[in-house]
């Protein structure tokens, strides 16, 4: 196709149907969340001014000159009245980097702002930059904690693939500048840190995942807390496991926390994630947790398995069998819109509310750890049901 103006029209036309188009709750909700039919962003709603050169002369056949592979991992804040996306955008390079997504009602028609975002660089440049976690802290910044990667300085000649995590970190007041500040400092990878809304004892809180190598956990036991006191400066000294892996469980092999964790009148709650092997390779799905209003490292409640798994087409992608969120907003109404990740690929919307969370995580079984609990479990309801057979 001849790079003229009803060459670039069609594209456009393709382009604002895809940005403006309804989306629609799935018919089959389960009572704890409604999912929507479409993905809210995917690699199609990335700006065409990003990817294609307009200009006739130096593009003739309307090639794509910067291909994207995915767009996903998106942190997620209320923002002057929109429902505001900071998403992991992928290159066709594999080069991943952060752009600003708005929407008007939390569900559909995202939409872009101009350019994406420029992140400062520390000394020891990032090859790569990823999953980025928003908090608006009591301190009056915004800070976005997000995984800061570069090549093993330690690899053997030949391995290219090793690489080392650390947690990097940025604030600030209005979403398009940014200050970098030093990565936080830990004796282990950290690929999956959060920052909690509220200073704790005076401190900054930390939900950490500590690892023994970029990929493999290791010795490290779930989801970590850690105070420090500077975020300017941040330093892990000293992490204590709240929320344990466990075999033969969703998250046997790895789990970390999402989002920050929700406020509410019965204690904090958390999203997190849970990984565990199968023949298929690694699957990744979401689970809940709640800890105590003034001790947010206690464990009041966790429901049994998982909250939300990879359905449909949400299996099929760069990475399949994966969900993964990191972003979710709660409206002042009591609504909760849950951002998540499929596969590697694509951002999609769950909604529901702060009372329907908090009836699941109280109100569910908790895991037992053995298949007679389980069945008892059933068994208990079923006996409880049975006058209104």
């Amino acid at each position: 196709m001849k790079n003229d103006n009803s060459a670039f029209e069609i594209l456009k036309q393709q382009h604002e149907a895809l940005l403006a188009r309804k989306n629609e709750k799935e018919p089959f909700g389960n009572g704890i969340y409604d999912r929507y039919r479409y993905p809210v962003v995917t690699a199609q709603h990335v700006p065409l001014h990003w990817r294609y050169d307009l200009n006739p002369a130096t593009n003739p056949y309307m090639m794509e000159r910067i291909g994207v592979n995915a767009a996903f991992n998106a942190g997620a804040i209320k923002w002057e009245g929109k429902y505001v996306l900071v998403v992991r955008v992928e290159g066709a390079d594999r080069k991943s980097f952060f752009a600003v997504a708005e929407s008007p009602n939390g569900v559909d028609n995202f939409r872009f702002w101009d350019e994406p975002v420029t992140l400062p660089e520390t000394d020891d440049p990032d090859t790569n930059v990823y999953d980025m976690r928003l908090t608006r802290h009591e301190d009056g910044w915004i800070y976005g904690l997000f995984c800061s990667e570069r090549k093993d300085p330690a690899a053997p000649a030949g391995d290219l693939s090793s690489a080392v995590a650390a947690a990097g970190i940025v604030r600030t007041k209005d979403l398009k500048t940014w200050e970098r500040l030093p990565d936080l400092r830990s004796a282990s990878q950290q690929r999956n840190v959060v920052l909690h809304p509220e200073f704790v004892n005076g401190k900054y809180a930390l939900y950490t995942r500590p690892q023994d190598g970029f990929i493999d956990t290791g010795r490290g036991g779930g989801i970590g807390w850690a105070l420090v006191d500077d975020m300017t400066h941040a330093e892990v000294k000293q992490e204590t496991i709240i929320n344990f892996r466990q075999y033969h469980t969703i998250k046997e092999l790895k789990n970390g926390e999402g989002p920050h964790p929700i406020k509410t009148s019965k204690g904090w709650l958390h999203l997190a994630h849970g990984v565990r092997g199968c023949a298929a390779g690694l699957r990744y799905v979401l689970y809940l947790y709640l800890t105590d209003l003034e001790h947010p490292e206690r464990l009041i409640a966790e429901p049994a398995g998982y909250f939300l798994a990879p359905q449909g087409e949400e299996r099929v992608g760069d990475v399949s069998n994966v969900v993964f969120s990191n972003g979710w907003i709660a409206d002042d109404d009591g609504t909760v819109y849950i951002y998540y990740a499929s596969s590697d690929t694509r951002m999609h919307v769950a909604v529901s509310s702060v009372d329907r969370l908090l009836d699941y995580c109280l109100n569910t079984p908790a895991d037992g750890y053995r298949s007679a609990c389980s069945v008892a479990a059933i068994k208990q309801l079923i006996e409880q049901n049975r006058p209104f057979l």
